[in-house]
């Protein structure tokens, strides 16, 4: 499988305390109509640390049962345990995932050979396509182009990686380094357009949650080398973008806009709590210079 075109990574509505299923299938609805090509249930946008093991596999199952076929089905199956980001991805595949998004393990700081090792323990655990994910601003570590291209050669499935470090000229040296079709993703929405430039063939997207149709157009308008186009999207909805990556951490700013728009509640769980009255007014004001406030 080659990834191409906008994937979103969804946020995980609550409801007092509990999943709310109801408003997670229509914001995946909202994503198919927009025009997004994937989803990417239970990535750090979802809010993934805090759900249970349970609660992380239904949350899998309801966007497979929502998509019902129409876009494909990224699960974040991540984990900083080998065994459990095995577990949990032998479930997103009985579920019916397309593929895996893997994030680079987290907190304890593993050695090049020991990212490598623990995905090709992955890959070899799973017949999904797997998605790298590399986050060194969360994890502490990055996946180095050797070790994606030392992953790419030895391991089929293995497919793609979402580059989330902030740099475009890491996007040539991944280029260079890898093969022809394996997909590169954008990981930061205020980058598509010069890392698509540089030659990626994608991105995953936090603000695809508010205007699923206009990162679509924005991908599809790079892709086909469209970058006059793209550079008027991109200048247009620029400071919506920064907002929703800069004005807390992730998924606070996109939750919060999602809960102004109508489409959930603001609850988090801890240790992420809603904004406080200034920030909230920041993303209020964002979203209004966007028109997307009544």
């Amino acid at each position: 499988m080659r990834f191409t075109g906008t994937h979103t990574a969804l946020i995980t509505p609550f409801r007092d305390g509990r999943i709310d299923a109801d408003a997670f299938k229509s914001l995946i609805e909202r994503q198919i109509a927009g025009g997004v090509d994937g989803i990417v249930p239970v990535g750090t946008t979802g809010e993934s640390p805090t759900l249970s093991m349970d609660e992380h596999i239904e949350v899998i199952r309801l966007a497979v049962e929502t998509a019902a076929g129409r876009c494909l089905v990224i699960a974040g199956t991540g984990a900083n345990a080998t065994a459990e980001a095995i577990e949990l991805t032998r479930a997103a595949e009985k579920a019916g995932a397309d593929a895996t998004l893997q994030v680079c393990p987290y907190y304890n700081k593993p050695s090049r050979e020991g990212i490598y090792q623990h995905y090709r323990t992955i890959a070899e655990a799973t017949g999904l396509p797997v998605m790298l994910y590399s986050v060194p601003g969360r994890a502490g570590v990055e996946i180095a182009v050797e070790t994606a291209a030392r992953l790419a050669a030895d391991c089929e499935n293995i497919t793609a990686i979402k580059e989330a470090g902030g740099s475009v000229d890491r996007i040539n040296q991944l280029v260079q380094a890898l093969p022809a079709d394996f997909g590169i993703l954008c990981g930061d929405d205020p980058l598509t357009l010069p890392f698509i430039a540089c030659g990626a063939n994608g991105l995953v997207s936090v603000a695809s949650n508010i205007v699923p149709d206009v990162m679509a157009r924005l991908v599809r308008a790079c892709l086909n080398g469209s970058f006059d186009e793209a550079l008027e999207l991109q200048k247009l909805h620029y400071p919506l973008f920064r907002a929703l990556m800069t004005l807390d951490v992730n998924p606070v700013p996109v939750k919060t806009a999602a809960a102004l728009l109508g489409h959930c509640t603001d609850e988090f769980r801890l240790p992420l709590v809603p904004p406080g009255a200034e920030v909230r007014q920041a993303i209020t004001d964002a979203l209004n210079q966007q028109n997307l406030l009544p």
